[in-house]
């Protein structure tokens, strides 16, 4: 492959290398949004569990997952891990989107993304990355998710210049791509499977890597 040396250039060689990723599975925006929260802390196939229990004792609507009792949802989201933790993340912004918006997530989509964001950040348990995700996946904003992942692999490309906080990296990707929803949900899902299969914390696999001519971290 040709220099990567922007963000621009690592997008097209992830996705010469893996290919569309189509993420997020899921049925409906709030499902995604459930996901998000869920998948805190742990990998997606415990998540793909909890909601196949989840689905199995509620319709997945914020007030019919409300009205669940505190073991029912509990149980449901036990493989998630973390789950009563999470159980009381849920309720929060099921509660949120009841009251706010009357249960309809078409009323989130009529808010200006940064005022939106706000609202989600100031639900407890609800940090950056996973409002992000929100916003990204089930509501189809231009806004860029950052993980773990991210941060790794821009800092073994050479391309993080300070701490590799997360708005750092949200911005060297926001500064150099045009605000593209397809593109950030497409760029996301690529990282995700590259440093999943290829750029892990320990042991990469870097012979073959398809960024591997302009890695700064390999051997």
């Amino acid at each position: 492959m040709t220099k990567a040396s922007t963000p621009k250039d690592v997008y097209q060689a992830l996705l010469d290398a893996y290919g569309p990723r189509n993420w997020w599975p899921a049925d409906t925006p709030f499902e995604v949004m459930l996901g998000a929260i869920l998948t805190q802390n742990t990998a997606w196939n415990n998540v793909e569990r909890a909601i196949v229990s989840l689905k199995a004792v509620a319709p997945l609507e914020p007030e019919r997952v409300l009205n669940l009792d505190e073991e029912t949802l509990q149980d449901a989201i036990r493989p998630s891990g973390y789950f009563r933790q999470k159980e009381r993340r849920l309720r929060l912004l099921c509660r949120y989107i009841m009251e706010k918006y009357d249960g309809d997530i078409a009323g989130m989509e009529r808010v200006d993304t940064e005022a939106l964001r706000g609202e989600l950040l100031g639900l407890n348990g609800i940090g950056p990355e996973t409002a992000d995700s929100i916003l990204l996946y089930a509501l189809n904003r231009p806004v860029f998710v950052v993980d773990s992942y991210t941060v790794r692999l821009m800092d073994r490309l050479g391309l993080l210049e300070g701490s590799g906080g997360y708005n750092e990296v949200q911005n060297l990707f926001t500064e150099s791509l045009e605000p593209d929803t397809a593109m950030y949900n497409e760029y996301h899902a690529l990282i995700v499977i590259h440093g999943k299969e290829r750029c892990r914390k320990r042991a990469p696999l870097c012979e073959g890597c398809p960024l591997g001519s302009v890695c700064q971290a390999r051997p």
